[in-house]
């Protein structure tokens, strides 16, 4: 079914509500394993309903924040979906109590049932009040971002229009860029401090209301971390800055040195790699998508179906336009069984990316779309983001279509991105347990934090004070997920360790490495993260050694190139 031809409309939540309290007692009155499994798939499908039709009234907000239809559809989602959250916690009570327990892991898995013990440790009917207010905060945060109007040369540009002239090789003119952005987010940035002070007060609160002295617990909780925990993400936070920092610090020193400068950079000059600028791509977005298209279809028999499907159903939004909101995702509306991408093209080599990373959440979400029950079609968020980050290292080889004559530029800059993604990614995190852990911090002490763990994570970058918003230790306001998606961040260093892995696999026998991906992708959420890193044959991010390996190999490859 075509993206337009779906129809939306507002769930009713409290038919819903009256239907998982019959389904409660139907289930407890189940006399075999097959009336269970019966009233468990028809729950399967009314959450399926009610969540597609969240899903799509998001995506159709974010595709233009100013309409005002679906401005009020995500506002009644705001406060509706925790309400959902309370009796389908019911169902999911009543799930773990069945006597067919035993039956129900022999066919789908064992991890439905683990999965299902962490969802009920987040959520008591108690916490409705916060969760709704933490809804309505975080869609101020993202409408707020969607607003950016800002004027430059002449033009008035959005966020991610801004992009390619922070990139441009004449440094007067990328410093201007990067000043015209600083300055719209300093002018807004007692709001940015304000609502991000509300959302740590709210999340503390939820987080002691549920017995933990802070948020973390719950944090760690709501994104489903199923096999690893706060003191192994800590373990993995000090491999980055023994092993990671100083190689990151070695590419930043190559790169000055192209210009003929030293370290430490400012953030506009950080942001190229080539004094003639970094790689960007060829054609119009069409294009792009043309050239995606043509790269799925020869990567795979399974990725050219998939692609088909995508654009046969016009499962895309990537071009950036004013009231549009910020960022790319891909998600997915399970009645539908179909994923959709949402991406703000700006002509920068960010826009193959998007057709690379976020087509490989797509992917897998395509690959699973039959697995039962729904949850299970997808694993936990880092072991997702390995399937879109390593589709990003799959395409290289076909990046003459995307690049042309720069090709190879682009494979050096997209190598050395990753890896010096890692220490910034990873500074995020910390950043976020230093927050929950000292909530009576002000936003100057919090500033102070950022700034502190910048110099450790990434010594390569110097503050100008030219740049006051940046100056003022506020770089972190830009970055969504601590708003909106808290503690997500160290998923995607955990699997950029990975997907480094399989660049290494890819330069040898790229055919033996697409069979490692898929036997790794069809197990979809039916396993942990580390489970299905052992399954395939995968090392651990979690041991030193496998981060050291991957960085070490992707030091040696950008040396020689």
């Amino acid at each position: 079914m075509k993206f337009g031809d779906m129809k939306y409309a507002r769930p009713d939540t409290e038919a819903a509500r009256r239907w998982f309290a019959a389904a409660v007692e139907r289930l407890g009155a189940a006399k075999s394993f097959e009336e269970a499994e019966a009233v468990f798939l028809e729950a399967e499908a009314c959450s399926a309903k009610l969540d597609s039709m969240f899903t799509l009234a998001h995506i159709r907000h974010d595709i233009d924040t100013r309409d005002a239809f679906y401005d009020a559809e995500v506002a009644f989602a705001d406060g509706a979906e925790p309400e959902v959250q309370e009796f389908e916690q019911d169902w999911n009570r009543a799930m773990l109590s069945t006597p067919f327990r035993s039956e129900f892991e022999r066919k789908y898995n064992r991890l439905m049932f683990l999965n299902t013990e962490i969802s009920l440790r987040t959520f008591s009917p108690e916490l409705i009040p916060e969760l709704q207010r933490e809804n309505a905060l975080t869609t101020e945060y993202s409408k707020l971002l969607a607003s950016a109007q800002i004027p430059f040369e002449g033009g008035v540009y959005t966020l991610s229009q801004l992009t390619p002239f922070k990139e441009d090789p004449d440094p007067e003119r990328r410093a201007a860029a990067w000043r015209a952005e600083d300055e719209w987010y300093a002018a807004r940035a007692e709001k940015l401090d304000g609502i991000y002070a509300e959302l740590l007060e709210l999340r503390n609160a939820m987080g002691r209301k549920l017995g933990h002295g802070n948020y973390i617990p719950l944090g760690y909780d709501r994104m489903n971390r199923n096999c690893y925990d706060k003191a192994g993400v800590e373990g993995f936070r000090a491999a980055v800055r023994e092993y990671i920092v100083p190689i990151a610090e070695e590419i930043y020193a190559r790169t000055a040195g192209r210009f003929g400068r030293t370290l430490p950079m400012g953030y506009a000059d950080s942001e190229l790699w080539f004094p003639e600028g970094n790689a960007r791509p060829q054609g119009s977005p069409e294009d792009i998508l043309a050239a995606g298209r043509r790269f799925y279809h020869e990567l795979s028999g399974e990725t050219s179906e998939f692609i088909d499907f995508m654009f046969e159903n016009e499962l895309f939004d990537v071009l950036s336009r004013p009231g549009k909101a910020g960022g790319g995702y891909c998600t997915t509306m399970d009645e539908f069984k179909a994923p959709f991408i949402f991406a703000n093209f700006n002509g920068t080599s960010g826009d193959v990316e998007v057709i690379t990373h976020e087509a490989g959440h797509a992917f897998a979400s395509y690959t699973a779309r039959n697995i039962e029950p729904a949850d299970s079609r997808s694993p936990s968020y880092e072991a997702c983001e390995v399937h879109s980050m390593s589709m990003e290292f799959f395409a290289e080889a076909w990046a003459e279509l995307f690049f042309g004559e720069n090709a190879d530029k682009f494979r050096w800059q997209h190598l050395a991105d990753a890896v010096t993604f890692i220490p910034y990614g990873t500074l995020v995190d910390h950043f976020q347990h230093e927050c929950y852990e000292h909530p009576d911090w002000t936003c100057e002490e919090r500033n102070a934090c950022w700034l502190r763990l910048q110099r450790a994570y990434m010594p390569w970058l110097k503050v100008e004070d030219s740049l006051r918003f940046y100056a003022s230790g506020r770089a972190w306001q830009r970055q969504r997920h601590i708003y909106e998606y808290p503690f997500y961040y160290i998923d995607y260093c955990l699997a950029q360790t990975v997907s480094l892995e399989f660049w290494a696999m890819i330069k040898e026998d790229r055919a033996s490495a697409w069979r490692k991906y898929m036997a790794y992708t069809r197990l979809a959420g039916t396993l942990t993260f580390r489970e299905l890193l052992e399954s395939a044959g995968l090392g651990d991010p979690f041991n030193p050694e496998t981060l050291k390996g991957v960085a070490k190999a992707a030091q040696q490859w950008l040396d020689n190139n």
